[in-house]
């Protein structure tokens, strides 16, 4: 099975995206004090950088 980078690319997104919404997850259901805080804006960063794998992934 041949990977170019787009393939690799949506991958990354792909696992990025389900990471983030773990730790999200993570941080509003099971640590309810602050790490919570920590877990869920970790999470979100997740997010934004899946974002940014997607928007690259015709361009690279």
């Amino acid at each position: 099975m041949g990977m170019n980078k787009n393939t690799i690319l949506g991958w990354a997104t792909l696992l990025m995206i389900v990471m983030g919404f773990l730790l999200i997850g993570l941080g509003a259901f099971r640590y309810r004090d602050i790490s919570g805080w920590g877990f869920a804006a970790t999470g979100v960063g997740f997010l934004a950088i899946a974002w940014v794998f997607s928007s690259l992934k015709g361009r690279v």
